[in-house]
């Protein structure tokens, strides 16, 4: 049987040639220059999810690291990797793409690569399982276990000609790029939703809202949560078999302050799993009522069971659903619903504090005005977050595909 080929499963079309297996020692070099005159270059951290992070960001003020001893750090050039031997595992490792020298804690290994070797291929490669495996392999220690510069000489990776290595680098770069632009829409539409909640509903002390749509003046009036409000009592028993094919949803299936379900919603009967026992319909709002401080409620898409960890509420006496779900989601009732479950054991609000809750209301035109825009930035936030999660799963799909 002839010997299977070095090669990924994808490649670019005119490369044929199997890839080569190198170590890291052929075509890498330390390159860190002791910082011993104190010059005073930016200083710089490494992080997990940015890479090289200047420390002023990532620390108010430079932190305790503005007027610390640097004469031991690293001097580190464009175009030079370093990386936390401690939390390498982790991701920890950057590129130095700026224009000018940089710094970094004597703690982090730098280094350069040679002409056989493309700086943006190697970056992508550094995202793989394959290098994750070697840390793996490789590492050394005790309680924390690190993998020192000498350890990354004697990795090994698989590597094609210098101009297919620069396609695959441009091609993972354009992906990020892509990326990029979609997590900054949606951090945008995030900031533009919080900013709307603030100003579309009275702040503490006032009865009307810092903007309102045209054609409504009238002051807003208060409520009685218990007045207005619905808590489902419609407890079910899911082990009857009335209720096999009905998804159950308690708050470990919601994102947080969001209202959007994660992907592990199932119809699992074990009520030892799931202990699904409210009844919903489409249109009810679901919330988490354990820890509400970290802001779980969903409104409800299809019919299924409740947690007993959550409640099924629905507006009444003209409170819109809509508007409804939009309180949840306010400042003044996130402040409340703290205040009121900071007790001994486990952080919960239960009905009474619920339905002493009071907050104001327009009429029902201008709820279901204010409900359907935040409803409409939810949507809009949603298609770009489903957008970003399947640029993740193609970059992740092509990272196992196109490395070997």
């Amino acid at each position: 049987m002839a010997e299977k080929q070095n090669t990924p499963e994808i490649r670019f079309e005119g490369f044929n040639d199997p890839w080569e297996q190198r170590k890291f020692a052929d075509f890498v070099s330390a390159s860190g220059i002791r910082n011993s005159e104190n010059l005073e270059l930016p200083s710089y951290s490494v992080t997990n999810d940015c890479g090289f992070v200047p420390q002023d960001e990532r620390f108010e003020n430079g932190g305790t690291m503005r007027e610390a001893d640097k004469t031991s750090y690293w001097i580190v050039e464009p175009k030079s990797f370093a990386y936390n031997p401690a939390r390498i595992n982790v991701g920890s490792i950057g590129y130095q793409s700026t224009s000018g020298n940089v710094i970094v804690s004597s703690l982090y290994e730098v280094f350069q690569t040679d002409e056989t070797c493309d700086d943006r291929f190697l970056w992508h490669w550094f995202k793989t399982r394959l290098f994750t495996q070697q840390i793996e392999m490789l590492q050394e220690g005790g309680v924390r276990l690190y993998f020192f510069f000498d350890k990354l000489l004697k990795s090994g990776i698989s590597m094609p000609s210098v101009d297919e290595q620069r396609l695959i680098g441009e091609q993972f770069d354009w992906l990020d790029s892509l990326i990029t632009l979609h997590q900054r829409k949606y951090d945008k539409l995030c900031t533009v939703k919080k900013s709307m909640l603030d100003k579309m509903f009275p702040k503490p002390g006032e009865t009307e809202p810092e903007i309102r749509f045209e054609g409504f003046n009238n002051p807003w009036e208060q409520r009685k949560w218990s007045e207005y409000v619905s808590i489902s009592t419609d407890m079910v028993d899911p082990r009857s078999g009335n209720y096999d094919n009905l998804p159950h949803v308690g708050p470990g299936n919601m994102e947080s302050f969001t209202g959007r379900l994660y992907d592990n919603v199932n119809t699992v009967k074990d009520d030892a799993l799931i202990s699904g026992k409210f009844h919903f319909d489409p249109g009810d709002i679901i919330y988490g009522k354990i820890n509400p401080q970290l802001g779980k409620y969903t409104y409800a898409q299809f019919e299924g069971l409740a947690s007993a960890d959550a409640y099924v509420l629905n507006g009444k006496n003209g409170l819109t659903q809509e508007f409804l779900f939009g309180i949840l989601q306010t400042k003044a009732f996130f402040d409340y619903s703290v205040s009121v479950s900071m007790r001994s054991g486990m952080p919960k609000i239960n009905r009474d504090e619920l339905n002493a809750f009071e907050f104001l209301a327009p009429n029902e035109s201008e709820q279901r005005a204010i409900g359907d825009i935040l409803l409409k930035l939810d949507d809009l936030i949603t298609l770009h977050q489903r957008k970003l999660e399947l640029l993740r799963n193609i970059k992740k799909s092509l990272l196992d595909r196109m490395f070997v």
